[in-house]
């Protein structure tokens, strides 16, 4: 029962930990506000003056276009806010139907690589240290674009390291107009999906010019001892692609065809051999469900002893060529492919599928212009280009969420301010700044309570 919390426990001593590393610095003097150690709200901002002149330099050389993409920036922050508490609201009421033993880990609340399971270190910490330095890198140039001054730039560490920073001064963000505040504070959001669209691009050209299925059927990840698939030579990495003439596209299709059929019939079996590099077709009898599966007694379904990959090698190829195409529907696991195949997009890392290496990426030919690369030399290519999708589109998503310190939680602020003074327009400024302020503190806690609750809500 304790090893169930060993992630809790884990996640409390670093709390504790920090904090009394904290406390010491704090004693010694270390810490301040004009230091190079200095808080962000719970976070420790390690601070340096390098890189301001870059930014300047960046910044000064087209002003107009900067500002544009900051307003830009404004309009899919606000966008996405809306969407990711939406989308925080329909988990919680999820959740209440998740059994304790499916509920998501205390070390899937991080995504982190090396902590996070679902994200490998290499590729996950290469997309995130380029996402998030590029994602403070334009709120330092949109600073300077709106003649705020840049104090700092550096690290931001809460526990871990969660991310790196550019200071503004905080006197000119509070006198600077409220539409130059939010292009600051979208700015980063901005950045992060105009790299997640670049590198999109990228990936559905390596994709649609270099990398083709070898058949357009079931791929086999394991064959199971002793049944009638071993017997008939088939191995791991095959694709099965007809069966009795029938064509076999995907999991739901092979399930129909032996659906079909009874224990001890033979029946016609086309699939792409890896050992004979082609295509061959052989006359399989068909053993019993149950007795190669416990549990099944009395079981009259046919048996043929695969076990098969959910997303077939052409509908992998085309979602990672295009992630709003129809990759669902080929798949056999959605009929909308607006809504379905993103959202299997972005769970490839959970179904075992993202980074695409070992027997998988034999699953696939190169050609093209990536020919002279080896195999794998491609697929680490792909790799990279992948992950800086998924880790900057969760970048700028979690970072349009209404809580302070997040980007989103400044452009609400700013949103409050609006309101509050519209429907409240005699109050004194001091009496506006204090109620704003609880609204925002409100939010940013139930926020951080959605996101909780998700850990916490099947366990109770």
């Amino acid at each position: 029962m304790l090893s169930d919390y060993t992630g809790w426990f884990i996640l409390l001593g670093l709390v504790v930990l920090y904090g009394v590393i904290l406390a010491i610095f704090r004693s010694k003097g270390w810490i301040g506000k004009d230091k190079a150690l200095s808080f962000f709200g719970p976070a420790l901002m390690i601070k340096t003056q390098r890189g301001k002149n870059a930014l300047e330099r960046t910044a000064h050389r087209s002003p107009r276009f900067w500002n544009a993409l900051g307003d830009l920036g404004i309009v899919l922050a606000l966008a996405s806010m809306v969407g990711m508490v939406v989308l925080l609201l329909w988990e919680a009421i999820l959740v209440l139907s998740i059994p304790a033993s499916a509920a998501p880990q205390p070390a899937e609340a991080l995504a982190l690589p090396g902590i996070n399971p679902f994200i490998p270190v290499g590729y996950g910490l290469l997309a995130l240290v380029l996402g998030v330095g590029l994602h403070e890198l334009a709120h330092g140039v949109l600073a300077r674009a709106n003649n705020v001054k840049v104090k700092s730039l550096g690290v931001l560490w809460l526990v871990v390291p969660i991310g790196a920073f550019v200071e503004q001064d905080e006197q000119e963000m509070t006198q600077a107009p409220a539409r130059k505040r939010d292009r600051i504070a979208a700015a980063g959001v901005m950045a992060n999906f105009a790299i997640a669209f670049v590198c999109f691009l990228a990936l559905s050209a390596v994709m649609a010019t270099s990398v083709h299925a070898k058949a357009d059927g079931v791929a086999i990840l394991a064959v199971i001892p002793g049944t009638p698939a071993q017997n008939a030579t088939m191995a791991a990495g095959d694709i099965i692609t007809a069966v009795n003439g029938t064509n076999t596209p995907n999991v739901a299709a092979l399930s129909q065809s032996l659906a079909k059929t009874h224990p001890g019939q033979s029946v016609s079996v086309t699939w792409f051999s890896q050992s004979r590099n082609g295509l061959t077709t052989q006359t399989i009898p068909l053993g019993s469900a149950a007795a190669f599966e416990t549990g099944l007694n009395g079981t009259t379904r046919a048996f043929l002893g695969v076990e098969e990959s959910l997303l077939p090698p052409q509908a992998l190829a085309s979602l990672l060529e295009n992630p709003f195409g129809s990759a669902a529907s080929q798949a056999g696991v959605g009929s909308s492919p607006l809504v379905s195949t993103p959202f299997l997009f972005l769970a490839l890392p959970f179904l075992g599928l993202e980074p695409v290496q070992g027997s998988t990426m034999n699953l696939f030919t190169v050609s093209g212009p990536l020919a002279a690369l080896s195999p794998a030399g491609v697929w680490i290519v792909i790799n990279i280009l992948f992950w800086m999708v998924w880790m900057n589109v969760l970048l700028g998503l979690s970072n349009a969420l209404p809580a302070v310190p997040l980007d989103g939680g400044f452009l609400l602020r700013d949103a409050l301010t609006k309101v509050v003074h519209t429907l409240r327009s005699s109050w004194p400024q001091a009496q506006l700044e204090a109620t704003v302020n609880r609204l925002a503190i409100a939010t940013t806690a139930l926020v951080f309570l959605l996101i909780l609750w998700q850990f916490l809500g099947p366990r109770l």
